[in-house]
C-alpha cells in the first residue's frame, strides 16, 4: 500500500477512538477494523486531538448526507476515497445504490470487512481518472462525498472530476473538504499525514476553483460545529477549540458544497 493509501488509517483510528469513548460517532465497524488491522501510527497522526477532529468531520459529512437524501430513496451515493470507512452502514439512509470507490489495494483490503449486495458495490477507481463511472448504470441524482481526498488532487484534476460527474448524472450534490493554499504550503512539516510518508498536497482559497462547466459552488459549511466542541469537557474542550475549532483552523481547512441541477 503506497503512502497516500496509508493515510486511510488516520481517520480509521480517529473514528474507532471516538466511538470507543462514546463521542460524536457510533462506529462499531471502525472499532472492529482498527483492532484487526493493528497499523502502527506515530507522532501527530496518533494524537487524541486529531482523533476528535476526524470523528467530528465524519459526523458533519454524515449529517449532510442525511439532509441531501431526506425524502428521496432513489438516490445514488458515491463515496470517493472511501478507505475502510463504514459510512454505508453508519449513515442510516435509504438509497437506490451505494458505490464506495478507492484504489485497488484499498478495495482489496476493504473486501475483507464488507460484502457487496444488489444495492452496494465497491469500485476500483482513481479520482483523477473517471473511467470507473462507466461501471455505474444509474444516471439520475447522485450524492457524492469526498472526505480527506481533495488535498491529493490539483484544482485541474478536481474540475475534471466534477465535469465527469456532471456528464454522467442528471443532478449532483457534492461535499468536499479541502486545504487552503497556506495549509498546503506548511504541510511538509506540520501535517499528520507526513507520518505515513505523504509530503505533496494541494489547497485552494476560492471555492470556485473546483467549479466545472455544469456544477456550481453553493455554500461553505462549518467544519467543526460548536455543538460538537461542547460535547468535550473542561481542559479537553479548551485545547481542542484552540487547535481545531478556532479562527486559525479556518485558515487551514474548508468545507464546500457544490451542486448541479
Amino acid at each position: 500500500m503506497n503512502s497516500v493509501n496509508k493515510t486511510l488509517y488516520i481517520p480509521l483510528r480517529g473514528k474507532a477512538y471516538v466511538s470507543q469513548k462514546g463521542l460524536f460517532l457510533d462506529d462499531k465497524k471502525a472499532e472492529e477494523i482498527w483492532d484487526a488491522e493493528g497499523f502502527a501510527l506515530r507522532g501527530k497522526s496518533s494524537s487524541k486531538w486529531l482523533a476528535y477532529y476526524m470523528g467530528i468531520r465524519s459526523a458533519v459529512f454524515d449529517e449532510w448526507l442525511k439532509e441531501q437524501s431526506r425524502g428521496n430513496d432513489d438516490v445514488v451515493v458515491i463515496h470517493i476515497g472511501c478507505g475502510l470507512d463504514s459510512r454505508v452502514l453508519r449513515a442510516g439512509i435509504e438509497y437506490r445504490k451505494w458505490y464506495d470507490v478507492d484504489f485497488s489495494d484499498v478495495i482489496e483490503e476493504r473486501k475483507l470487512y464488507y460484502s457487496e449486495s444488489c444495492s452496494y458495490q465497491m469500485l476500483v477507481g482513481d479520482a483523477r481518472d473517471c473511467k470507473w463511472l462507466e461501471n455505474i448504470e444509474e444516471t439520475g441524482f447522485a450524492i457524492v462525498v469526498m472526505e480527506g481526498v481533495s488535498m491529493y488532487l490539483t484544482a485541474d484534476e478536481m474540475r475534471k472530476l466534477t465535469d465527469s460527474l456532471c456528464d454522467h448524472f442528471e443532478s449532483v450534490a457534492l461535499l468536499v473538504d479541502c486545504y487552503t493554499s497556506f495549509a498546503a504550503r506548511i504541510s511538509k512539516r506540520r501535517n499528520p499525514i507526513n507520518d505515513v510518508g505523504v509530503t505533496k498536497v494541494y489547497g485552494i482559497d476560492d471555492p470556485k476553483e473546483y467549479q466545472g462547466e455544469n456544477i456550481v459552488f453553493v455554500r461553505e459549511h462549518k467544519m467543526i460545529p460548536k455543538k460538537y466542541v461542547d460535547v468535550l469537557k473542561g481542559f479537553e474542550r479548551f485545547i481542542f477549540s484552540r487547535l481545531y475549532a478556532g479562527s486559525f483552523s479556518e485558515k487551514l481547512y474548508r468545507l464546500f458544497e457544490y451542486k448541479k441541477g
